[in-house]
């Protein structure tokens, strides 16, 4: 059996889509998995060895580069395909692999995709009317699609993720051999895209403190040159990788994280595809609940929320961020456990 998933972008959707691999080879184990993702972002995929295949093609190409792609696949002859997009290029490619769904009544091919619910979605951010799922756990929204096929099994563990030999090696050279033998450690990730969703600086400067008996590994770009300033509340015990370390890198430090502390990130997403312990502060957004039960969500009950898809937005209340600052320092230091 030859299975093809089609989710060409973004980060976080990538690693929240990779979730569905453990179903599938749940109830086919000797499937063939095939994967069509952007060029960008393949080295996202390459970590789970399960995926057999990975398709790749450059947005430069166009959509005459979305038509050379599909005439590739085409040749495999999938016996199921999921289109885990739902955009013009993953169109596209169903077109050619699948004309108009005619292979799920006259061929052997078998087709599902995953729909974005764009109504519900307009009806919450633009009228306040949410029919979306409370709470909307976005790798459940992946997984829901596949129960047509009988895929139900997603929870098994694996441990096998196929991080490149350098990036172990610079993890261990900047984090592993940095925590003193015996001693507990964190990771943290204080930034993302947009402020509206940001945990106040002071409110981590704030946790390290509390929590004097562990050490603290702090994840970021470049540009979060505030990670320094919660390294600085406790410099003996926190590692600020803030901008030393790629993306990949950053994910591989998630997987070797004890416990991971985030807010609506593509970090939170890898804790969770990796099944890892820890906490989403979620504040205003909408869809970055983990699925993980080891995952505890921190968050204020206010009737505004949630108000926006990815923090882009601005606050609604007069008393700003509220759902994010009533969220407090001690309530996170408490409910860690590590």
């Amino acid at each position: 059996m030859k299975i093809l998933i089609i989710r060409l972008s973004s980060i976080g959707d990538i690693i929240q889509c990779m979730s569905v691999v453990t179903g599938l080879k749940n109830k086919f184990p000797d499937a063939e998995i095939h994967w069509v993702v952007r060029a960008d972002m393949e080295s996202l995929v390459k970590i789970d060895p399960r995926i057999n295949t990975i398709w790749s093609f450059d947005r430069k190409e166009g959509f005459a580069g979305v038509f050379k792609l599909g005439s590739k696949l085409k040749k495999q002859k999938f016996d199921l395909i999921y289109d885990a997009h739902s955009n013009i290029r993953s169109n596209i490619l169903k077109l050619l692999l699948c004309p108009f769904g005619l292979c799920n009544v006259i061929g052997k091919t078998k087709l599902i995709t995953r729909h974005k619910d764009r109504l519900k979605r307009l009806l919450l951010f633009k009228f306040g009317i949410n029919l979306l799922p409370k709470p909307f756990k976005a790798l459940d929204s992946f997984r829901h699609p596949l129960k047509k096929w009988a895929v139900t099994e997603f929870n098994t563990p694996f441990e096998d993720w196929n991080f490149p030999k350098e990036t172990e090696d610079k993890i261990a050279d900047l984090v592993l051999n940095q925590i003193p033998e015996g001693q507990k450690w964190i990771s943290l990730v204080p930034s993302a895209a947009w402020e509206l969703k940001r945990w106040p600086v002071n409110y981590w400067q704030q946790l390290v403190t509390i929590r004097k008996n562990l050490h603290f590994v702090v994840l970021g770009g470049p540009g979060d040159a505030f990670c320094e300033d919660i390294k600085n509340a406790a410099p003996d015990r926190v590692i600020n990788l803030a901008g030393k370390t790629s993306l990949m890198e950053s994910f591989c430090t998630v997987w070797h994280s004890p416990y991971v502390i985030s807010g609506d990130t593509g970090f939170l997403h890898a804790a969770d595809l990796f099944q890892k312990p820890g906490q989403a502060i979620i504040g205003p957004t909408a869809f970055g609940y983990p699925s993980n039960p080891k995952m505890k969500i921190m968050e204020v009950d206010l009737p505004c929320r949630p108000c926006t898809k990815d923090g882009s937005t601005k606050c609604k209340i007069k008393e700003e961020r509220k759902c994010i600052m009533d969220i407090s320092p001690r309530m996170v230091a408490k409910t860690i456990d590590v």
